[in-house]
């Protein structure tokens, strides 16, 4: 898969806030300067690999400390853990702890002059009295999350360094600088299951994504075809623009570099598909199936851990279809994106054009989104196309 390596300049956000004031403060590092580099010539293409190394292994940690967190609370799951927000979907403890940990860790770890993070969640509610209780709990878990880690034993994060942390998350993103792009938990509806979830981490920069990690703390090591419980569960995805994606266990293994089905024949294929029906037009996707000729039944799981699963090949094919009105939000796909392609898939809308992530907080795009490989590309938007175009006329 060729890639173009595009424009990279200088650091242009809001100014990040201290946490912790137990904690020493970091001195701000100098910006990026501008420098353009592209694949055209391998020396360039060489170059690209130091880019964003201390900005991956930031994300590493913080995605893996936010899952250890989020598995803590799922195993004690109380029922007062269980907050609902003012649009009623579910929101956990995990969810604003979560984003409160990642926001911490990428501060100190990177200690730059600036920081903006595009999120999911505001502490709204949290400020609340009714809220008061579930703060305290929040922060009682993020802290032990930190102290049990060891790398931030002289941190003590207060209620208003959480409520700090979680605001962080507010900016709207775009196209100039660089901006963090979180989904504490993707997939809340599964988490409450005990089923898939991901902490979904990304970076973009002058609007392009670079680098995505995905934790999937339920996901299982071996293929999800294989049903291999021995392998255990548990997942690290992480691919960074130019080196491609490679998964290891949350538990630390050695990673190891995945890639896409190499399926060429759609009748072969398996596909992926939104495990709550609400999420995604499930009868449009039949039909898309249909006429691929797909034998396999549908997978259906929650969250980017869909992402996750198809760059290492567990199925070839992945259909989001939201029912109208529905706006996607960045946060949903930015770092499962950059998973699929490094492995050497194509992400794009129901019309083949590939998703912008330079807009701000929603992604502009044509019904839905189609994730596969680059054989079956052509075949899959014919498909959609026609599935949308009968839809229409039934009308």
């Amino acid at each position: 898969m060729s890639v173009i390596y595009l424009r990279c300049t200088a650091l242009l956000s809001s100014s990040s806030s201290s946490f912790c004031t137990n904690c020493p403060k970091s001195k701000p590092t100098k910006p990026h300067f501008s420098f353009s580099c592209f694949a055209s010539s391998p020396d360039k293409a060489l170059s690209t690999m130091s880019l964003y190394v201390q900005e991956l292994s930031a994300a590493k940690k913080a995605a893996s400390l936010a899952s250890r967190l989020c598995q803590k609370v799922q195993r004690a799951l109380l029922q007062s853990d269980v907050h609902s927000k003012s649009d009623k979907s579910p929101v956990t403890i995990a969810d604003y702890g979560s984003q409160a940990l990642v926001s911490f860790i990428l501060q100190r770890e990177l200690s730059s002059a600036s920081f903006s993070l595009v999120a999911e969640e505001d502490s709204g509610d949290l400020r609340t009295p009714s809220g008061t209780e579930t703060l305290h709990r929040i922060t009682e878990v993020v802290n032990e999350t930190l102290a049990a880690d060891g790398s931030y034993h002289s941190c003590a994060l207060s209620t208003e360094d959480i409520l700090t942390a979680i605001d962080s998350g507010r900016s709207e993103g775009g196209s100039v600088g660089r901006h963090w792009v979180l989904d504490p938990i993707d997939g809340t509806k599964g988490f409450l299951r005990g089923d898939q979830y991901a902490i979904a981490l990304a970076l973009l920069d002058e609007g392009k994504v670079v680098l995505g990690v995905l934790a999937c703390p339920n996901l299982p090591l071996a293929s999800i075809v294989e049903k291999d419980s021995q392998k255990g569960v548990g997942c690290l995805f992480f691919a960074k623009i130019g080196s491609g994606t490679y998964m290891q266990s949350l538990e630390g293994s050695s990673p190891i570099r995945v890639n896409v089905s190499a399926i060429e024949n759609s009748e072969d294929a398996s596909f992926f598909e939104s495990y709550e029906a609400a999420h995604s037009m499930h009868d449009l996707s039949s039909s898309i199936a249909k006429k691929l000729g797909v034998k396999a039944p549908p997978v259906r799981i929650d969250s980017q851990a869909k992402y996750g699963a198809l760059s290492r090949g567990d199925g070839a094919i992945y259909m989001r279809f939201p029912r109208a009105g529905y706006r996607e939000k960045i946060w949903d796909h930015a770092a499962g994106c950059i998973v699929a392609t490094e492995a050497g898939g194509l992400v794009t809308d129901a019309s083949g054009q590939p998703l912008d992530f330079s807009k701000g907080r929603y992604l502009d795009l044509d019904t839905g989104i189609i994730v596969t490989n680059q054989k079956l590309m052509p075949l899959l938007l014919k498909a959609v196309r026609e599935s949308l175009a009968e839809g229409a006329s039934a009308l």
